[in-house]
């Protein structure tokens, strides 16, 4: 229904358009006209989800200490969602696996919204123990490559913390 609904306002934009000729405004109006009505016929009644029900808003506080909302989406990683808002370089995280994973995405949750992640896993404790630089694990200290978002962790605040100095080129 959605991608009917944008063929018609397209449609309706492109007749005031001079440059298009007639057979291409025509061609324009005919599929979005079909297409509105074959998404009248298929329509499931909402089994699918939209992506705006998907949208979870978070707060992540940069290395230089300036608050940013951030949007992610529902079963989406805190790693993808940090990386897509240029928080986090893409480019230092192969994969998204525990077993691949050298801690360079570790975040600090606040504390309100620690209970509301699930309980780190041992390989989780285990990567954020190996790669700390003083060996004592902060209790803020999380993967964001394994922390998946949740309808319940919207307005969540997450600290990115600098660069680790070997990561640092």
């Amino acid at each position: 229904m959605a991608v009917a609904n944008n063929l018609q306002r397209l449609a309706a934009q492109i007749h005031h358009l001079p440059s298009l000729s007639f057979h291409s405004k025509s061609l324009i109006s005919r599929s979005s006209a079909s297409a509105s009505a074959s998404a009248a016929a298929s329509t499931p009644s909402s089994s699918s989800k939209k992506v705006a029900d998907r949208i979870v808003k978070l707060f992540a506080i940069d290395p230089d200490g300036v608050k940013r909302e951030v949007v992610g989406l529902t079963g989406h990683t805190l790693l993808k969602t940090l990386a897509n808002a240029g928080l986090i370089d893409p480019a230092s995280h192969r994969l998204e696996e525990i077993d691949a994973c050298s801690a360079e995405c570790e975040v600090n949750i606040a504390q309100e919204w620690l209970e509301r992640l699930p309980p780190r896993s041992y390989d989780e404790e285990y990567v954020l123990k190996r790669n700390s630089r003083v060996r004592v694990l902060n209790k803020h200290s999380r993967l964001g490559c394994q922390v998946v978002l949740t309808p319940d962790l919207q307005g969540m605040v997450v600290a990115v913390p600098e660069p680790k100095p070997w990561d640092i080129p």
